[in-house]
């Protein structure tokens, strides 16, 4: 297929987008795969690169630590159970050929990104035993039917996907300056475009506690800190990018939202297809000319869907946001 114009690509594209079912589904990612030349994730050469990869061991993160692995990056994977890392490390050495221990290191730690101390000692972890750090990739975090709280009283998804990277690119920000051009990722969801920015409603308690509100109230946290990241840092060399995968079949969304994924199997992503703009927005150039930036299929989005959600989106509140997370991170 010849490559389109760039003003034919952005309609068709813009055609796809309107529809959420055609934009969030793999007949979107096929689509726009479609639209332009993508450049296959197999021609990315990442040696040398260091990448730490939270929540890697399912799912997209899995995908993407075996597509970052084929392209040579140095990986450390973070999950919370570290038997679990270190048979997935294991079966990515054995696929690349990599080691544990030199050249292509890919190794593990287990923390628990909602436990503050775990972040504080995954932090110094890396600090220690790598002199350079390329790129930072947020993508730990569950939609829990449940409320649960954290060690210091937050609630789980606001801890272990707002705060909890917070601190991490806090204790982390000089190791990236000190490394750019680098970058930090974060794995968002469509579904922040349904919530507003609001700091005290962003813990909902046990009593109004719905899974599927709580993760897009704190998915809508982190793109907005994104952009304020951008905003306060980009200066000195670190890109921050947000980006949401559309809907794929991954075991979170089978143990999560079951009827959905039922209803909804045959037309989900797979993790691969879950993935790719991650892989691509570590790997290739193109990032590195803007910064805040959002996306999905590999082309930048808007932050806002709905007029109700972007009126609540005001300089103040994202102060507001942004003092509550630092206090709250200790930072």
């Amino acid at each position: 297929m010849h490559r389109m114009n760039t003003s034919l690509q952005g309609l068709a594209d813009a055609i796809i987008e309107a529809p959420i079912v055609t934009s969030f589904t793999k007949i979107g990612y096929e689509a726009r795969k479609r639209l332009a030349h993508w450049t296959s994730l197999d021609d990315y050469d990442l040696s040398g690169r260091v990448v730490l990869l939270t929540g890697a061991t399912s799912g997209i993160g899995l995908a993407a630590a075996r597509q970052l692995a084929a392209c040579g990056a140095t990986l450390v994977l973070v999950g919370r159970d570290a038997k679990k890392n270190q048979r997935i490390v294991d079966d990515l050495v054995a696929a690349t050929g990599g080691t544990s221990s030199g050249g292509q290191s890919i190794t593990q730690v287990a923390a628990d990104m909602g436990d503050l101390v775990h972040v504080r000692e995954l932090a110094a972890r890396v600090l220690a035993d790598h002199q350079r750090l390329d790129v930072l990739i947020h993508n730990a975090g569950a939609l829990t039917a449940e409320r649960r709280v954290a060690p210091d009283g937050t609630e789980a998804t606001v801890a272990s996907q707002v705060i909890g990277p917070f601190l991490l690119t806090t204790l982390l920000l000089e190791r990236l300056v000190g490394s750019a051009p680098s970058r930090v990722i974060t794995m968002s969801s469509g579904g922040m475009y349904t919530a507003g920015l609001t700091v005290s409603q962003l813990q909902m308690s046990a009593q109004t506690y719905k899974g599927t509100e709580q993760y897009a109230r704190a998915k809508r946290a982190q793109v907005t800190l994104n952009e304020m990241w951008a905003e306060r840092f980009g200066a000195r060399g670190v890109h921050f990018h947000a980006m949401h995968p559309g809907w794929a079949n991954t075991p979170g969304i089978d143990a999560s939202l079951p009827t959905f994924s039922k209803v909804m199997g045959p037309l989900l992503r797979t993790p691969e297809q879950g993935a790719d703009t991650l892989v691509w927005l570590t790997a290739d150039r193109q990032p590195l000319e803007s910064n805040g930036r959002f996306w999905l299929d590999r082309r930048s989005r808007s932050i806002h869907k709905f007029p109700s959600t972007k009126k609540t989106d005001t300089p103040e509140r994202r102060r507001e946001m942004w003092d509550w997370v630092a206090r709250t991170a200790g930072v």
